[in-house]
């Protein structure tokens, strides 16, 4: 399905609207608050607030709402130089940088919180949800940033309560703490001022989620899953290596008692240099597509995508940071993006709540990152990724007599191939198309003949059963 399509299949859909998001009863999964399902498909906007302009953002969201992408994710007190250097229209967040005083003055367009507020409302006006970060985790834990200090427990509620009182009535919106930083670092515990902020933001609104976003290689379970406030868990696997086995966090996170839903909150970046140094090359489509399947077959309730180039808001002029290859308006364009959307849309054709993560179907697996398989299987359905289009062999036990339909789903073009009609009684080997190699992964999708369901990545009929 071409961009054009995607973008009036979504325009269409119900799902494309916003609205109130809440956590479904099975503790795993997001709905809206009519009980539709929601897929999370994330993008990382950092500097969104901070660097661009109104028409800047308005031809971003755009791009992201043709791409399929349904959480952006954007922070209010930025990293780089937030606090000091105003934004597009000379606002600066704060007066004397401090939490307990934003800049806030009277009329229109007046301030910073006016532009964060305006962008805010033409993301939900575009159908998109914003995963809104009152401010980045430097401010609180400073680490290897050079940016001020300058939370306290007192104005960190303060902050959240004056943060969450201008947003509240705003649906699209989600909260998200943290900001790429731990919890508890070396010692220094900053639970208190986490959970303060947290505080000030349930003072006001008691409606939109919360959840937490953690430093490369942990997750926010390690610390936060006995917060009350906290709704739904984020992990990042990051830009360190291509061997993260971010699955088996994901296994974690939902095998803890009371479970809530999780997903990783920033995988791999198109384009950025792996392990930060240009000299190891960098993240393409292919480690961005072989992350985000094997997280979500994991049972992940959706995942983030980002560019090194966008988050930042690269572009002529500005300081680059690690490494970008070109401005933020051409790499919103990049093969991945656009791949993210198939992800979205083949979760979509099938009912998606149903999904649980289920290896026992596969008679073997590789247990390196390279070429680990997954599986996650629904009621009448079962998807399985094969990161290099390798050869795979299934028990089919839990469809034992059951006629099937099988297809080969491509990951980079969101195309479908019908594989024909399956015996379910026996073990099924099959061989994904092309050979073998990296870069040739492939979505086996088996269906119960009887559900006649549309190819996968098409949007169902209005009349199909399931959520």
């Amino acid at each position: 399905m071409g961009a054009t399509a995607l973008a009036l299949m979504l325009a269409s859909a119900s799902y494309a609207q916003t609205g109130l998001l809440t956590v479904h009863a099975d503790g795993r999964h997001l709905v809206r608050a009519d009980g539709t399902p929601f897929f999370w498909l994330g993008y990382t906007a950092w500097e969104l607030f901070h660097r661009l302009t109104r028409e800047e953002a308005a031809r971003y969201l755009d791009n992201r709402r043709v791409k399929g992408f349904t959480v952006i994710q954007a922070v209010g007190l930025a990293e780089f130089e937030g606090l000091t250097t105003p934004n597009a229209y000379g606002h600066l967040p704060l007066v004397d940088k401090d939490p307990a005083r934003p800049d806030v003055k009277d009329g229109p367009r007046n301030d910073y919180w006016d532009h964060v507020e305006e962008i805010v409302d033409m993301a939900a006006a575009r159908g998109l949800y914003v995963g809104l970060l009152p401010t980045w985790g430097a401010h609180v834990l400073p680490m290897w940033a050079k940016d001020p200090v300058v939370f306290t427990e007192a104005n960190a509620r303060a902050f959240g309560q004056f943060i969450a009182t201008r947003f509240a009535d705003k649906p699209n919106v989600i909260w998200i703490l943290g900001g790429d930083r731990p919890v508890v670092n070396e010692g220094v515990n900053t639970l208190p001022i986490w959970r303060a902020m947290a505080g000030g933001i349930r003072a006001a609104d008691r409606a939109h989620l919360i959840t937490y976003h953690p430093m490369g290689g942990s997750r926010s379970s390690t610390w936060l899953h006995d917060e009350p406030w906290l709704d739904l868990h984020m992990m990042q696997s990051g830009h360190g290596s291509r061997d993260v086995k971010a699955w088996e966090w994901i296994e974690g996170d939902l095998a803890l008692p009371r479970s809530k839903p999780t997903l990783d909150g920033e995988i791999n970046y198109e384009d950025h240099p792996i392990n930060w140094n240009a000299l190891n090359g960098y993240f393409r489509d292919a480690e961005v597509r072989r992350q985000a399947y094997r997280t979500v077959f994991a049972g992940a309730t959706g995942v983030t995508y980002g560019n090194q180039c966008v988050w930042q808001m690269y572009d002529t002029g500005r300081t680059p940071i690690a490494y970008p290859e070109m401005p933020w308006h051409v790499a919103i364009d990049r093969p991945g993006a656009t791949q993210m959307g198939h992800l979205r849309q083949l979760m979509e054709s099938r009912p998606f709540l149903t999904t649980r993560a289920d290896q026992t179907v596969l008679k073997a697996n590789a247990p390196n990152a390279d070429g680990h398989v997954r599986a996650l299987r629904g009621e009448g359905f079962l998807f399985v990724y094969l990161p290099l289009g390798q050869t795979v062999t299934l028990t089919l036990a839990p469809f034992h007599g059951r006629k099937l339909i099988g297809w080969w789903f491509d990951p980079r073009t969101g195309e479908s191939r019908r594989i024909g009609e399956l015996e379910s009684t026996a073990d099924l080997t099959l061989d994904a198309p092309g050979e073998p190699a990296w870069g040739n992964d492939w979505v086996l999708v088996l269906d119960e003949r009887d559900h006649d369901w549309s190819p996968p990545g098409r949007a169902r009929s209005p009349n199909a059963p399931g959520p």
